[in-house]
């Protein structure tokens, strides 16, 4: 952690626990924002946890297969009981494609430019039909099904939340609903450390997160230096839930929660590979 970021996140937690009205941390969830949390290299993802169990606050998990630090992906066997254990605390999970597969470009009416940024294909440009790239959402899917025991929402996040709409009627036509996030939701943990420090992140997100915003982080970014996760993440929560915002999973988000009862996912049974 840079000089002097961590004595001002500390302070600013210490006065914003102070100040929190009561009403802040009762159970019904009035004015919700909704955290979310896309797969990285994951040497950060046991630290969350133990925020989210401290702090009882339930998030959803965007996965993809992406390369860790530790053990064999993220969705490897490794990262398995870190898996289920999400899932008994009351997490969702939805698809961030298998290989962490960027779109590029729409290519005619049913392919598009991807590239993915893990796998074995990983940072190759490819071509994949609607159902290739159907296949491969449908692949992180499976394999949290598997590793969690529950049924993953019908819902997905493009790496980099990067689409089009024809990208995204091919999504939807395989069961899979799009997912962003808030403007003011945007936490920054993947600028650069030296230029956005931990403590400027946090201040502008106090500052502008609003009831009903989609929140988007990662379990670990490669190229940050100063970890925003967890120094922020606990400050964060208990700064929001001062301001009187509660926490809920995506399961409940109003945009979305429609769809989840009315379509869920219909999924094969897993490869030898998945397993």
């Amino acid at each position: 952690m840079r000089p002097g970021t961590d004595k001002a996140i500390r302070a600013l937690l210490a006065g914003l626990a102070s100040a929190a009205p009561a009403l802040a941390w009762a159970a019904a969830c009035t004015q919700p924002v909704y955290l979310t949390f896309d797969t990285g290299h994951m040497a950060v993802a046991p630290l969350i946890a133990q925020v989210l169990q401290r702090q009882q606050v339930q998030v959803t998990f965007f996965a993809a297969h992406e390369k860790t630090h530790e053990g064999d992906g993220s969705l490897g066997q490794h990262w398995a009981p870190w898996w289920r254990a999400r899932a008994a605390e009351g997490h969702a999970f939805a698809s961030h494609t298998w290989d962490h597969a960027y779109w590029r470009a729409d290519l005619g009416a049913d392919s598009f430019r991807i590239r993915p940024s893990a796998g074995a294909q990983a940072g190759q440009n490819l071509v994949w039909s609607a159902k290739e790239y159907c296949d491969n959402l449908r692949q992180a899917a499976s394999r949290l099904q598997v590793l969690t025991g529950q049924a993953p929402l019908p819902l997905f996040r493009a790496p980099g939340g990067k689409t089009s709409p024809r990208l995204l009627a091919a999504a939807k036509q395989c069961g899979f609903v799009h997912v962003g996030w808030a403007d003011a939701g945007f936490l920054g943990d993947e600028l650069p450390s030296d230029v956005y420090p931990n403590a400027q992140l946090l201040k502008k997100a106090l500052n502008n997160i609003r009831a009903g915003d989609v929140l988007m982080a990662h379990l670990g970014i490669w190229s940050r230096q100063d970890p925003w996760a967890p120094a922020v993440l606990e400050p964060l929560i208990v700064g929001l839930k001062a301001r009187g915002l509660c926490f809920a999973t995506l399961r409940e988000h109003p945009q979305y929660r429609d769809w989840i009862l009315q379509q869920p996912l219909k999924l094969s049974g897993q490869t030898d590979a998945q397993r």
